[in-house]
């Protein structure tokens, strides 16, 4: 759970590992400064969106839950399956 400070303190940061600003180095100086950090226990399924792969999953992922998405999405998907082992 981010509070203002921290999201302050990571506008403040520059890009680090990876070329990308590091949510934790922002976490580490709000609480350097004196700062509570706060957690919230997440049960479920998690995406690295900083990935291109791991954001490709989330959003096939949010299709897949919606009722309106799914069976048009898996339909393309097992597709795109059956024509790739049939290539091999």
């Amino acid at each position: 759970i981010l509070t203002p400070t921290v999201l302050q303190k990571l506008n403040k940061k520059t890009p680090g590992a990876g070329g990308e600003i590091q949510l934790t180095d922002a976490i580490d100086a709000a609480r350097a400064d004196g700062e509570e950090v706060y957690g919230f226990r997440f049960r479920g399924q998690r995406f690295d969106c900083g990935s291109k792969a791991g954001f490709l999953q989330a959003t096939v992922a949010f299709a897949l839950a919606r009722d309106d998405l799914r069976d048009e999405l898996e339909s393309y998907l097992c597709d795109i399956v059956h024509s790739r082992q049939a290539a091999q």
